[in-house]
């Protein structure tokens, strides 16, 4: 395959950046996007020229490392990371553009990654239980309603990637601080500070910049874990519960 990768070149966060291209003429459909990344990326190095920055780990869709833009889509396409594109999703001679994520709440560090600190401090403020739990239970031990316990788990699946904010288009995160919310105010453990819980969550979310919900509904759309946009009315109520008193 022939390919022409546009890549976003940014040396630093105080930096302007620009795209470049690079031709690829021996790409191959059954590589992963990363690893067209990794391949250009040893060319440039071996010809001494910097390397494409771009964050990554897994590289199964579990993680939620690679934060890309891809072609103006969060991660390419729906219900996938961007680590599980494949260029054979891509005609032969296609332009990838590929960008890092696009929200006031996630600078650039360099090239294609960005600072996701923000949502491990959303998680900091509420994202825990005080119930001393002692060692693993029995599963059977606490018993929980099925649809509870499955509606718990669907939010459990967010794996932080922040698709969410970058597809919005007011770089809100307000689909990951529900499903964050919603994974423990299911639980039976998680009653104690389930109205502490919201109020600190969101208050952290809007300290650290981002955008308010106009429900689009482009974050579910992006959601590698497809998290309904329901999870985010179970957060209105429990706020508005919550800030009731």
């Amino acid at each position: 395959m022939r390919l022409t990768l546009r890549v976003w070149r940014q040396a630093g966060p105080s930096v302007k950046g620009r795209l470049l291209s690079y031709e690829v003429a021996d790409a191959t459909p059954d590589m992963s996007l990363l690893e067209l990344l990794d391949l250009v990326n040893e060319r440039l190095s071996l010809a001494g020229i910097d390397p494409i920055a771009f964050d990554h780990d897994c590289r199964e869709g579990i993680c939620g490392a690679c934060s890309l833009v891809v072609n103006g889509v969060a991660h390419g396409r729906a219900g996938a990371t961007a680590c599980q594109l494949f260029l054979r999703d891509f005609a032969d001679g296609a332009t990838i553009t590929v960008e890092p994520w696009r929200a006031r709440a996630f600078p650039v560090v360099k090239d294609l990654v960005v600072d996701r600190s923000a949502l491990d401090r959303i998680i900091q403020a509420g994202g825990f239980i005080s119930a001393p739990t002692g060692s693993a239970p029995d599963a059977h031990a606490l018993p929980v309603p099925k649809p509870d316990a499955d509606a718990a788990f669907e939010a459990a699946a967010c794996i932080g990637c922040g698709a969410c904010v970058a597809a919005c288009p007011n770089g809100s995160a307000m689909l990951f601080t529900a499903a964050k919310v919603a994974h423990l105010g299911r639980l039976p453990q998680g009653q104690p500070e389930r109205a502490r819980r919201v109020l600190t969550m969101l208050a952290a979310q809007d300290e650290a910049g981002f955008g308010g919900c106009t429900n689009t509904g482009e974050c579910t759309a992006v959601c590698p874990k497809g998290i309904p946009l329901t999870t985010i009315s179970r957060l209105n109520a429990d706020f508005l519960r919550a800030a009731r008193g």
